[in-house]
């Protein structure tokens, strides 16, 4: 903690109550709140804001320093700050005093004021959120580079262009048989539309098969690398950079010379890199349209690791955030899963799972151990069906389920499946609480990076 000159920070007058802050990271953000009659703002006194945020007298917490607005010295400050998962504007005259946004402060309630006691030493979040932001641009998604390794088995590369060759006089070569093995392999082991049939959820190596699938999803591949050190252990990540290191191999190429390449992205990952779900377009079938060269299927392998990477980064970077405030859950992991459909054609399903520990009201009143609960958001685009959401939330053996289908028809069969669904989570011990289908689409979330950090334009 920085030892910094205690500041008071006054709450303006006539603020609207705090909501937590969803918007994207190119707005400007301050707390709003209508009713649900006459969606008039609403306006709260200082005391009000404070209790709705759950902070007693004299109570200390973490809040983020989200935003410094129009900074003066020797004059007040308006700072924005996300407090137990809300937004809240304040005035301090911070003058000297180093904020920015990002930063971890300690605040105290003083009565109807906040009394800024401190600064965190800067988090390791701020390293991870620069790696992020440097790989935003370059993201390539998986269905789409994976419908071009599963072309490339049948129709080879096209050899780069020396120069002055024309491109008509360029020859197509057959993939590396180490690469051709490793493709081969990866898709083997993908989930498969055929695989999973009714009910199957109730058999005993389903979820030993499910479990499978994440662990080889590339999100854990440099610890599970570190555990197992293993040449052609199975994992997505490790798996396109043994496709990488062969094609290089077969060209004389270093890794120096493929790091100096241009990613080629996607532009869809562009219009809002960090939401979840993301709306993605469907990857032409494998096969289709003109082999591409060495030269190009690499740069698409680089956009592959990059879209990995990014959601292991922005894992971290939601995980980290969590551990300071009591809102948010304290883990959260973040993942695209390829699978086959049963044209064998690569398709994603966009998955979120979230860790939330016992609510602090309920956890006072109870002497028993602390309970967590288990969130899951699942996305996926099927061709007859159209979208489909999922969201399950999951504490001890309560379940609650949501499915979103846009498609008028969908939510009809989904409708008609609920009962049969009711059944087979009973028939797991489950006490299922909720259960229900809802035509649309829920409302995405976006992660906000600071200004400084990131530039989409790039």
């Amino acid at each position: 903690m920085s030892n910094i000159k205690s500041v008071t920070m006054k709450l303006p007058s006539g603020q609207q109550p705090p909501v937590p802050p969803a918007q994207p990271a190119s707005q400007t953000i301050r707390p709003t709140g209508t009713t649900e009659v006459s969606r008039e703002p609403v306006t709260a006194s200082a005391r009000q804001l404070l209790d709705q945020i759950q902070l007693a007298n004299r109570e200390t917490t973490l809040a983020r320093v989200a935003e410094i607005l129009n900074r003066q010295s020797g004059s007040s400050t308006d700072v924005l700050l996300d407090i137990r998962g809300k937004s809240l504007l304040v005035q301090a005259a911070i003058g000297k005093t180093e904020l920015s946004p990002g930063d971890w402060v300690k605040v105290m309630r003083a009565g109807n004021e906040l009394q800024l006691m401190g600064k965190l030493a800067p988090a390791p979040e701020a390293g991870i959120a620069r790696a992020l932001a440097q790989r935003l641009p370059w993201q390539q998604t998986l269905d789409t580079g994976l419908a071009k390794l599963m072309g490339a088995l049948t129709q080879g590369l096209k050899q780069d262009p020396l120069p002055g060759q024309l491109p008509s006089a360029r020859q197509t070569q057959a993939l590396p048989e180490s690469a051709r093995q490793t493709i081969e392999q990866l898709v083997a082991r993908l989930p498969s539309g055929t695989g999973l049939a009714p009910g199957a959820g109730g058999q005993a190596a389903t979820p030993q098969q499910v479990r499978q699938w994440l662990s080889e999803s590339g999100l854990f591949a440099e610890s599970r690398l570190v555990q197992t050190p293993a040449a052609q252990l199975p994992d997505l990540k490790l798996a396109l950079g043994r496709v990488i290191t062969a094609l290089l191999a077969q060209q004389g190429s270093t890794p120096e010379q493929f790091n100096r390449l241009t990613p080629i992205s996607t532009p869809e990952l562009m219009q809002a890199p960090l939401q979840f779900p993301q709306p993605l377009a469907t990857p032409q079938a494998p096969g289709d349209g003109e082999p591409p060269s060495v030269g190009q299927m690499l740069r698409l392998l680089a956009g592959m690791l990059n879209r990995i990477t990014v959601n292991q980064l922005h894992s971290q970077v939601l995980t980290a955030r969590g551990g300071g405030d009591a809102a948010a859950p304290v883990s959260t992991l973040l993942l695209d899963l390829p699978w086959l459909t049963p044209q064998n054609e690569p398709r994603l399903a966009q998955v979120r799972i979230e860790q939330y520990p016992e609510d602090r009201q309920t956890d006072r009143k109870s002497s028993g151990p602390t309970t967590t609960e288990w969130r899951l958001s699942l996305t996926m685009d099927l061709d007859d069906a159209g979208p489909l959401h999922f969201d399950v939330a999951l504490r001890q053996q309560a379940v609650s389920a949501r499915v979103w289908a846009e498609k008028q028809a969908t939510l009809r069969q989904v409708n008609e499946e609920l009962p049969a669904l009711r059944q087979s989570l009973t028939d797991l011990g489950l006490d299922v609480t909720d259960l229900e289908c809802r035509r649309g689409t829920p409302q995405s979330s976006i992660t906000r990076l600071e200004h400084r950090l990131v530039d989409t334009r790039a």
